[in-house]
């Protein structure tokens, strides 16, 4: 069913930011290497159906799975601008691997959810696609994400310096990998981008807040800032793992917010996201010589001066700035995951999600 005498793969990702569709066409012998890239945003719409299905509501068996038929759709027109700009006919394709829209995940219970109707996806592109990544590592025992530090191995681990990355998006996450030999750590940090979204999106009407620059106007809130820290969830050793499930604003309505002005709020929901993600090193790993991140939070100048200023003696980079593209790093990792499933390699490190042992990640659905 798969034929390793193609030589393409392509990586779909579409996070919990709910931004939209990020595509690559790669290849991985005898190196990853990004052949193309394209992107296609999410209507407001859809956008809005999939944040509602990150909790409980009536029927949402039913909506879940039509939003899964209308995602495939979008997947495939992704696939097919990538083609047509790249040049690539899709019969040298060797796999599609896509991530999925998470709209559940719930190790702790056995489970996680992320639709995209593979198969309909597959019949739509008359290309293999490999998806249901998680699903086997939590199976194991693990968390089943993150899922992308093995691949940040491949590409960013170094001999002379220790290494860090950190990807921002709609939650942060963190890939420990020290000097080349270092045992990998990778875990989950806390909100990235989505709460800091949600409330730029209630206050201005804009889906985001440009640079930090709404941020920058107001100031942090130290009590508010305490409360929130004492989150059960960031004092959990790794492996762990979160998403809208719960940093939603069901888990900002619990707290008083009315009292503060909404610009003093984002200044301190950015510095929420900086203080974790340095925490996250601090407390669970070590301080890298390097940190490259990669993710929408790189485009959050103010978010960036935050973390960088709370680390004086690391460099802090953007993964663009090394030639690997920010926006398009996890798409990329799924790619690889993909062609790891093709030729029957393991894409989990177990020190990462807490897995009994290396896997094979992924379920095919045949052209």
């Amino acid at each position: 069913m798969i034929d390793l005498s193609k030589k393409y793969v392509i990586g779909l990702m579409s996070g919990t930011s709910l931004d939209g569709v990020d595509a690559v066409l790669a290849t991985f012998d005898p190196s990853p290497c990004i052949h193309g890239s394209a992107y296609i945003p999410f209507p407001a719409a859809i956008k809005e159906r999939l944040f509602r299905l990150n909790s409980p509501a009536h029927d949402e068996l039913h909506e879940s799975n039509l939003i899964a038929n209308e995602l495939a759709v979008f997947y495939a027109e992704a696939v097919g601008l990538l083609l047509e700009k790249t040049g690539v006919n899709k019969s040298q394709v060797l796999a599609i691997g896509n991530h999925g829209q998470t709209i559940r995940h719930r190790p702790e219970c056995g489970y996680t959810v992320q639709i995209g109707n593979h198969a309909k996806l597959a019949e739509l592109t008359e290309i293999a696609v490999i998806g249901d990544f998680r699903a086997r590592d939590i199976a194991a025992g693990g968390q089943g994400a993150p899922l992308v530090p093995a691949f940040h191995q491949q590409i960013f681990q170094d001999q002379e310096h220790a290494v860090a990355v950190f990807n921002i998006g709609g939650i942060a996450n963190v890939t420990w990998l020290g000097r080349a030999g270092s045992t990998v750590y990778g875990f989950d940090s806390g909100p990235g981008n989505a709460l800091l979204d949600y409330w730029c999106k209630q206050h201005l009407n804009k889906d985001y807040d440009e640079s930090g620059n709404w941020a920058r106007t107001g100031v942090v809130i130290p009590e508010l800032l305490e409360e929130w820290l004492a989150t059960d969830f960031f004092h959990l050793p790794p492996p762990k793992s979160t998403g809208r499930d719960l940093f939603n604003p069901t888990w900002l309505a619990g707290y008083d917010l009315s009292k503060y002005a909404p610009e003093d709020v984002q200044a301190t929901l950015t510095k929420l996201t900086a203080v974790t993600i340095v925490d996250a090193l601090e407390r669970y790993a070590a301080i890298p010589e390097m940190l490259y991140l990669c993710g929408g939070g790189v485009r959050n100048n103010y978010l960036v001066e935050l973390i960088a200023a709370d680390l004086p003696n690391t460099v802090v980079k953007s993964t663009d700035e090394i030639g690997v593209p920010s926006d398009t790093l996890e798409a990329f990792a799924f790619a690889w995951l993909a062609w790891r499933f093709c030729h029957g390699l393991a894409g989990n490190l177990p020190e990462v999600t807490g897995a009994d042992g290396p896997r094979v990640l992924g379920v095919l659905h045949p052209a």
